[in-house]
């Protein structure tokens, strides 16, 4: 198997193995996102004088076909490509022949697999935003399904003030909607088109038209000067993984309310059979499994984020091939994300609040009467709040 950087000297199997790690099998995700991004690229190599027609058709319907092949999984980039730009470049030009060889003129797989990645990205911060928002969505189908069943409302795991379903739930949703917007920011970074930076120093003595590829690709703008794409790795991702950790945090949250609110002290929900598990031993308990592990993953999203961070950290500028061990961890948080926005709106479609379980202890409306005092006698708050307490205490 040729390598793009081959110079005829021979590989230690060893050394092809630790260094292309898990990188082949993740390119697999990006293959359909690398192709686009290099039939643009040679549709820009053509305006430029750089290719001809006869190639420039015969690499576009080779791509086209490699891919479609690979959508139908029919081919995968396995070890002995070492990554999916090395996998493309030989599938095409065992195809086209020597057109295959003219596809890389004035790139490096740098600017290559940066470009697949933003593009995949786009569509994955479009599918997490579709996920919150479905989330919030069922949120406010519980609530108007049963939004009128009075909660208490805690604060140090202490019954406080009066709440509801409806405030319950609707804060989650709002909290949700936060996090949808915020996700869609990130594209502030995403949307900067990396192609034609090649390496990270341009590419000397050819006229690369970096505007055209970008409009072909559609990003909102050409990364510029090119020696800023290296030092910009790293931080989409971590802004991503940051938005999906706050994700996870207020659906872990949401997930600890409802484990508390089904267990036999409080009993306050039911949750459908069909998101819970039984017990090898115990024949009567049911278990909130999915919730459970909702919470459980929130910490496996802020390991994501963590180690994308301590990758780049203290690198310096020009790239560096630790950026490689990114992937690992964006997917990683990428996939628990939209694997839990995917079952949280069903497993909420069941949730049950058992309104003949749930008693608000009267001290309940203190807050509330103290406040009454005050509108209708006149009187400071603290002095209304010193008489209720005080008659509180006497119960």
């Amino acid at each position: 198997m040729s390598r793009l950087w081959d110079k005829g000297a021979p590989l230690d199997e060893r050394v092809l193995r630790y260094t292309a790690g898990d990188d082949h099998a993740l390119d697999n995700r990006l293959v359909a996102y690398d192709v686009r991004a290099s039939i643009a690229h040679a549709e820009m190599l053509n305006a430029q004088g750089l290719l001809s027609g006869d190639d420039l058709k015969a690499i576009r319907d080779g791509l086209n076909a490699i891919a479609a092949e690979h959508a139908r999984g029919e081919w995968r980039v396995v070890l002995e490509h070492e990554d999916g730009q090395t996998a493309l470049e030989n599938l095409l030009t065992a195809r086209i022949g020597e057109a295959g060889k003219r596809v890389h003129l004035g790139r490096s797989r740098n600017d290559q697999v940066l470009t697949a990645l933003r593009l995949y990205l786009r569509d994955a911060i479009d599918e997490l935003h579709g996920g919150v928002t479905s989330a919030a969505d069922a949120l406010d189908e519980l609530s108007t399904r049963e939004g009128d069943v009075a909660l208490p409302g805690y604060t140090h795991m202490q019954q406080a003030m009066p709440s509801s379903v409806a405030l319950w739930a609707g804060g989650f949703a709002t909290e949700l909607r936060d996090d949808a917007q915020a996700l869609a920011a990130v594209k502030r970074r995403v949307q900067k088109s990396p192609l034609g930076s090649a390496a990270g120093y341009g590419s000397p003595n050819l006229p690369i038209d970096r505007e055209d590829t970008r409009k072909r690709l559609e990003f909102e703008s050409v990364h510029d000067p090119v020696t800023a794409v290296q030092l910009s790795r790293g931080k989409a991702e971590a802004q991503l993984l940051f938005e999906i950790a706050l994700v996870m945090q207020d659906v872990g949250r949401l997930s600890s309310d409802l484990m508390l609110f089904y267990t036999q002290e409080f009993s306050f929900v039911e949750l459908p059979d069909a998101f819970t598990t039984g017990s090898s031993i115990m024949p009567q308990k049911r278990n909130p499994d999915v919730f459970e592990l909702i919470r459980g993953r929130t910490a496996t999203a802020q390991a994501c984020l963590f180690e994308v961070m301590g990758i780049v950290a203290k690198l310096p500028s020009g790239y560096q091939r630790d950026l490689q061990l990114i992937k690992v961890p964006l997917f990683r948080g990428i996939d628990l994300c939209l694997d839990t926005l995917a079952i949280l709106p069903a497993a909420l479609a069941g949730v049950r609040f058992r309104q003949d379980r749930i008693r608000l202890d009267p001290s309940i409306h203190a807050a509330a009467e103290a406040n009454e005092m005050v509108v209708k006698e006149g009187i400071p708050f603290r002095e209304a709040y010193r008489r209720v307490g005080d008659r509180l205490k006497k119960r």
